[in-house]
């Protein structure tokens, strides 16, 4: 079965989600980001989720997680909960 590790920033504009993209591409530390921006209880973990298999997340959030090439920014990724940067930083097919 596939498995992700992945970290992310949840705010609740895409605005806001796009300036925090904008600022991560311009060399700020993902990290960093998520502990001042994020409203996730990860943020505390610089928006680290751990490791997980698909169908454990929202689906929006799925998608993008086993699709997207491994250490790219993604985002705005929209769902019930609001506006996601997302990194996946590792994955096995």
């Amino acid at each position: 079965m596939p498995r992700a590790t992945a970290r992310h920033i949840l705010v609740s504009s895409e605005a806001k989600c796009n300036e925090l993209k904008a600022a991560i591409e311009g060399g700020a530390d993902f990290a960093q980001v998520a502990k001042e921006n994020s409203s996730c209880p990860s943020s505390r973990d610089g928006g680290n989720l751990g490791t997980f298999g698909p169908g454990q997340m929202v689906k929006e959030f799925d998608t993008v997680v086993f699709s997207a090439p491994v250490g790219e920014v993604q985002g705005p990724v929209k769902t019930q909960f609001g506006y996601h940067l997302v990194e996946v930083t590792s994955r096995q097919d």
